[in-house]
């Protein structure tokens, strides 16, 4: 017989006996069911579609949990980068002394920025006659230069004439309304001037003096920053804001900057953070996420599966070869555990393959939409539905450990079985498989 165990002699039974659990004759013989032979074609078959199985759900896991742990980091730092991490209002009066709390609040160890804001909504239009709803938020010139998410990212134009009156808006806005840096562009405010008719819509017409990209296409097309004193008068809110936004330096921490705060303001205010304002759609991303990882988990066990019928089926050709290790003096542990290193080689191997598939897919994400856009003609992960402009992946050490862990976890258990089986064979009924 071509396999080891046939061709051992009597010394080498007396070397197996003395073998140690997982010894290199052990191994070797495992190494040898792993190797296609023409009569185990059709076992060699099931363990290449469970290696390619268990390869594809862990470098699919491995993706798509990068994808979503990107997509939330994003959103996350494009959200937290134009709203601050914490919102403080007026409960008894209106804010009309901003100036000297916003500056008493950014005192507040934590705090790296304060800013009074005045916020309505609108209706613009632009020179194309197209109209849209828009958000105006009304803030200090040289806090809207301290906004790094804005300032660095001006794509046409730029924040001088900002402070003279002019606005900035975002770049999809831009395109909607068919606008560039320079153009003029009408807002339409529904509490407007009080006539002796009633309330007429207030209309006004300002210079976009800038467009920038956040890169999030919900606030690319829907913001606009006014000079706060415009905004004041042109809603009707004449030395007054509704809120002062602060911006602190570990957003994780805010519960920590409550009562300071507090004290700092020397007034009542209500005080909401980033979490609270946010808390559904970060609890709609975290619930899919793990739903995501529990489905995606499925793809790694029916690979798994695969692994017990291959064994199975290898075990029962293995027969004779089974019999002829037990009369040379191998333990039914021994038979056990040559069978499990069969199996165990796929899920390992398997595994790894697919960590590395998910790496190289993870770096090269972006590139592989772009290349997939364009093969099909559309545009995959539409910005306008996806809210972020790019296709982002942060994989996450945590996160690729514990799938690792858990395919060949599942990997491992698969063989037990089969294994068991194996080692429970004595050599007549192994001999009766032939």
């Amino acid at each position: 017989m071509a396999d080891a165990a046939s061709g051992a002699s009597a010394s080498e039974a007396q070397a197996f006996k003395k073998n140690r659990p997982f010894s290199a004759f052990e191994r070797m013989v495992a190494w040898r069911y792993l190797r296609s032979r023409r009569k185990e074609a059709f076992i060699s078959v099931i363990a290449g579609f469970s290696f390619i199985g268990i390869m594809l759900g862990v470098a699919t896991l491995i993706i798509v949990m990068a994808v979503m742990n990107g997509f939330r980091t994003e959103l996350i730092s494009r959200i937290l980068g134009i709203n601050g991490h914490m919102i403080v209002q007026p409960i008894d009066t209106p804010l009309t002394n901003y100036g000297q709390l916003a500056e008493r609040l950014s005192k507040v160890a934590g705090v790296t920025m304060a800013i009074p804001l005045v916020e309505g909504q609108t209706l613009a239009s632009g020179t194309a006659g197209a109209g849209t709803g828009a958000l105006v938020r009304g803030v200090r010139p040289e806090d809207l230069a301290k906004m790094k998410a804005v300032s660095d990212h001006i794509k046409e134009g730029d924040l001088v004439g900002f402070a003279t009156g002019g606005v900035a808006i975002g770049a999809r806005m831009a395109e909607q309304l068919g606008l560039s840096a320079g153009g003029q562009i009408t807002l339409v405010a529904p509490e407007g001037d009080v006539t002796p008719l009633g309330v007429n819509p207030r209309v006004k017409t300002y210079t976009v003096s800038a467009i920038f990209e956040i890169g999030m296409s919900e606030y690319d097309a829907s913001i606009i920053y006014m000079p706060l004193e415009e905004a004041q008068l042109y809603f009707n809110a004449e030395g007054i804001v509704q809120s002062i936004e602060l911006f602190v330096s570990n957003p994780d921490a805010v519960d920590e900057l409550r009562q300071p705060l507090e004290a700092a303001a020397e007034r009542q205010i209500f005080i909401t953070d980033w979490r609270q304002r946010n808390k559904t759609f970060f609890s709609a991303l975290e619930v899919e996420r793990n739903v995501m990882f529990m489905i995606l988990t499925l793809i790694v066990l029916v690979a798994a599966l695969n692994i017990i019928s291959g064994l199975i089926m290898l075990v029962k050709d293995k027969g004779s070869d089974i019999a002829i290790l037990r009369t040379m003096g191998a333990t039914s542990g021994a038979i056990m555990r040559i069978f499990f290193m069969t199996g165990a080689a796929i899920g390992t191997v398997g595994t790894f393959a697919g960590v590395l598939l998910g790496v190289i897919v993870c770096l090269n994400v972006e590139s592989i939409r772009q290349f997939f856009s364009w093969i099909s003609g559309t545009t995959l992960f539409n910005p306008e539905l996806y809210f972020l402009s790019q296709l982002p992946a942060d994989m996450n050490a945590g996160e690729t450990v514990s799938v690792v862990v858990m395919a060949l976890a599942l990997s491992f258990l698969a063989t037990i079985f089969p294994a068991w089986r194996a080692s429970k064979l004595d050599p007549v009924q192994a001999l009766r498989y032939e």
